[in-house]
């Protein structure tokens, strides 16, 4: 009988840079590595967290809200306001300039801030309600910029938002207008133009929901040929205000000549030509606006009594604004021109197409609906466009400035429904299976020959 070996344990020599399987316990150089690991590790959170998190981590939802819609207000409205201070400065030393403030200007640019916002600036002589739409763009820009870094996509981060974002506006207006109806008029415009602004900013974080995703609960309860046509109507609306920008360029191209005359005319100095630069900067939408009315066959006015249409142009007196030199000429007017309408006809042809390919399956008549449905859809968005654009800018003739929304809208739809139909009616498959079975029921009561499904039940009650 063997006995069993005594086997000691022995010691294996590690090999130099091979790592010790023994785990070294932390001394005074591991500890601070893991601390300097630490930091590093925070801080690049830290930095991550600035890309990605709200401006005040860890602070309720709404709260990081309200900071975004304080900041959209303050920095659109302080766009606005130092511009009307720096040319306050720039001027004070002027005698004529002794009896207006710098409380003054800033009113001033705080009205001009809130009419972008849809209330009206009345005086003792004269009401202003045209909108300048450059403002209106850059208070939306404010509000996504604002909303997209600081926000939280989140309902209560938005509702706080729009509400600080309302409440500046109100407190200006209360300031500035302190009329009921200026504050009324705040309310529901600040509410628009905040909504849609923080809105888009909010789902255009990292990691926050899509626009269709929010909307899916309703959006999913609507026919699939309504949501089709108006997808088509708001792409014919993009393409539309394309069309007149493109419109616009040439204009003032071809009119370069009389707007370097107007210039020239005012003899402006440095700072009044810088003023006249940004007065006409904010009202380029509306031109555009004015160009797809153009587009459109109706044609706009600029002052009781005028009309710049492709057909015909009646000009009068205009107020001493070189971007206004580049408005059509009488001699610029008739011939081709008359055919514009057809780019509107084109634009509902290429979106019937666009329609046309995202449509599902189904009846003939779904088709027509998201026809339909795409040009109500342009003509309602052109509208809307037309009231913003248009008003009054002064007392006299220069009440009436724009275009008319019951000629535009209705203009823009009709054209664009028959492009979409050029389009979508040869091309549907059901619509053309539709077409061949009236056109064969026609055809055989025409001739007196009886349908096959009328031979079988007389059949079949013999």
């Amino acid at each position: 009988m063997k006995s069993p070996s005594l086997r000691l344990p022995t010691r294996r020599p590690t090999r130099t840079g091979a790592p010790s399987s023994r785990k070294a316990e932390p001394g005074l150089v591991g500890t601070m590595g893991a601390r300097v690991h630490g930091g590093w590790e925070s801080l690049r959170g830290s930095v991550a967290g600035g890309w990605t998190g709200s401006a005040i981590d860890g602070a309720p939802r709404w709260a990081a809200g309200v900071l975004a819609g304080v900041q959209a207000a303050l920095l659109s409205l302080l766009v606005v306001v130092a511009p009307a201070l720096a040319t306050y400065v720039a001027t004070s030393a002027d005698p004529t300039n002794a009896d207006v403030g710098w409380q003054g200007s800033a009113a001033l640019a705080s009205s001009l801030w809130l009419l972008a916002h849809g209330v009206p600036i009345v005086t003792s002589s004269a009401t202003v309600t045209i909108v300048p739409l450059g403002i209106t763009g850059l208070a939306l820009f404010s509000c996504y910029a604002s909303a997209r870094r600081s926000g939280r996509a989140t309902r209560s981060g938005f509702l706080g938002a729009v509400g600080a974002y309302v409440t500046v506006a109100v407190v200006v207006a209360v300031v500035v207008d302190r009329t009921a109806q200026g504050i009324v008029l705040t309310l529901l415009g600040a509410a628009v133009v905040g909504g849609i602004g923080l809105g888009a900013g909010l789902l255009a974080r990292p990691g926050a929901p899509s626009l269709r995703e929010v909307t899916r609960v309703g959006w999913v309860r609507i026919p699939a040929p309504v949501r089709v046509g108006a997808a088509g109507g708001v792409l014919a609306l993009a393409l539309l205000v394309l069309a007149s920008s493109a419109l616009v360029v040439a204009w003032v191209l071809g009119g370069r000549a009389t707007i370097s005359d107007l210039l020239a005319g005012l003899g402006l100095d440095p700072v009044g030509g810088v003023v006249l630069g940004l007065a006409e900067a904010v009202l380029v939408p509306n031109l555009v606006v004015w160009g797809l009315s153009w587009l459109a066959g109706p044609g706009f006015a600029v002052g009781a009594g005028s009309l710049f249409s492709p057909g015909h142009v009646v000009a009068g007196p205009l107020p001493a604004l070189p971007l206004l030199g580049a408005l059509p000429q009488p001699d610029g007017a008739g011939g081709l021109l008359r055919w514009a309408p057809v780019v509107l006809v084109a634009v509902g042809a290429v979106c019937g197409l666009w329609t046309l390919r995202r449509r599902p399956g189904g009846p003939w008549w779904q088709a027509l609906t998201a026809a339909a449905v795409l040009a109500g859809t342009a003509g309602l968005g052109a509208a809307a466009l037309v009231v913003l654009a248009g008003g009054a800018v002064g007392p006299g003739r220069m009440l009436d400035v724009g275009a008319q929304a019951w000629a535009v809208g209705p203009a823009v739809a009709g054209e664009v429904l028959l492009g979409a139909l050029l389009v979508m009616l040869p091309a549907d498959a059901s619509v053309r299976a539709a077409v061949v079975r009236t056109a064969r029921r026609a055809f055989g009561s025409a001739q007196g020959v009886v349908p096959e499904s009328r031979e079988r039940s007389e059949s079949s009650e013999a």
